[in-house]
């Protein structure tokens, strides 16, 4: 799905990477930091990254942006919680893991 939405291999690769990283551009390394901070626990967004946001999106946009995050949250929590794994439908997948 990412790869149809036009994310690159590159960018997969280096996903952990991306505050620095040449393959992102300025608003999707913006989006990645709010996924990181709403896929805290507890959730860190702060003030200024929201203010950051709202100079990129409408209101209905950050709408979208913000459930869609929510709900790869919930999803990923609810399928470890079930010991749901991937399915393996795409050859050559890129699974970034986080740091530690």
């Amino acid at each position: 799905m990412g790869r149809a939405s036009g994310i690159t291999t590159a960018q997969l690769a280096n996903l952990n990477s991306y505050r620095t990283d040449f393959n992102f551009s300025e608003l999707e390394r913006l989006v990645l930091e709010y996924a990181d901070g709403m896929t805290r626990t507890p959730v860190e967004v702060s003030d200024a990254l929201f203010a950051r946001l709202r100079e990129n999106f409408t209101g209905a946009e950050l709408v979208e942006l913000t459930s869609g995050i929510a709900w790869e949250n919930y999803r990923a929590r609810f399928d470890h919680a079930f010991g749901i794994e991937a399915e393996n439908f795409a050859e050559g997948a890129v699974c970034a893991l986080p740091v530690r």
